[in-house]
């Protein structure tokens, strides 16, 4: 079943409180309480909560003051045996036994809405990786390169920002973006003007035979309608935990080709192709971000509204 687990350590003066709140929610499981006479940090108290109900648990364990006075740590329970676990899982609509963990899914965008050296290393490398795709007709190249990109998780923390009304998130996602594709970029055009005076492009794209280009440089309705699918299935993959969905999102958004695609094209004189490619990009940029917003937005608004209902229902 889906369960978390909540670590929590409080002021001793917290703890009957804690104490009364938790063991008084039918959808709380094996509380257990570790009384501290010396420790400075004060009592633990570990407990198992259904899924769909540790929004609520976790909003009034805050509300509480249990993690400005003290600390609370959430983690997923992969696996545990307990017949009245699977019984308040049977019992329970399903809107209230797999509703997202909200706090955890903020987190986690966040945790992605840093920017360290290596985020900015990722997006140069897959930009040259992109680039040897273009130049070599590559299809396998481009999608390695969608992979290691680590722009989504940019476009992502924008999308949160947005929802959050939180101006330092949009602007350091956005700037982090911009920095990233223009480093990219510049990095992608003198490798690509090296590659093209030592003549190592391939045949075929000298010749003007270019079918990876001729995908990435013409944006049209399916560019927005891909885009607009996949800012749908990231949103909701990572609201679900879903890696596998969220690896296709990777590959399916012409965002790190589309930078390679400018480099080469302005190495290689083709001015079209870059302005193509350069409205292929923000286009997808742009789609994700708004997508984003929307689906998360939407999301919770449908959870919410369908754990109202559920739990206005006589139960049987």
């Amino acid at each position: 079943m889906d369960l978390i687990h909540f670590r929590m350590v409080m002021p001793p003066a917290l703890t009957q409180r804690a104490v009364d709140l938790l063991a008084g929610h039918d959808r709380v499981l094996n509380l257990v309480v570790v009384k501290s006479a010396h420790v400075p940090d004060g009592d633990v108290l570990e407990c198992g909560v259904v899924k769909g109900a540790a929004n609520g648990v976790l909003g009034s364990l805050r509300t509480l003051g249990v993690d400005r006075m003290g600390a609370i740590a959430v983690d997923d329970v992969d696996l545990m045996f307990s017949h009245r676990a699977q019984q308040i899982e049977d019992d329970q609509p399903s809107a209230l036994v797999h509703a997202p963990l909200w706090a955890a899914l903020e987190a986690h965008i966040r945790a992605g809405g840093t920017y360290p050296p290596s985020f900015y290393l990722f997006l140069v490398i897959a930009g040259l990786i992109g680039s040897v795709g273009i130049m070599t007709n590559s299809q396998i190249l481009i999608v390695a390169a969608m992979v290691v990109g680590p722009e989504y998780s940019a476009i992502t923390s924008v999308a949160l920002g947005l929802d959050r009304s939180s101006r330092r998130r949009v602007w350091e996602g956005t700037r982090a973006l911009t920095t990233g594709f223009l480093l990219a970029i510049a990095v992608t055009l003198g490798f690509s003007v090296l590659v093209r005076a030592a003549g190592l492009q391939s045949t075929a794209f000298e010749l003007g035979l270019r079918p990876v280009s001729h995908l990435i440089d013409t944006p049209d309705v399916f560019s927005a309608v891909v885009a607009v699918l996949a800012g749908v299935v990231g949103v909701v993959s990572l609201t679900e935990a879903r890696s596998s969905a969220l690896l296709g999102v990777f590959i399916s958004v012409t965002t790190i080709p589309a930078a390679s695609d400018i480099a080469v094209s302005l190495a290689f004189g083709d001015w079209r192709e870059a302005r193509g490619s350069l409205v292929q990009l923000l286009l997808n940029v742009v789609v994700l971000v708004v997508v984003g917003f929307l689906t998360l937005r939407l999301q919770r608004g449908l959870w919410r509204r369908a754990a109202r209902r559920a739990a206005m229902r006589p139960q049987g």
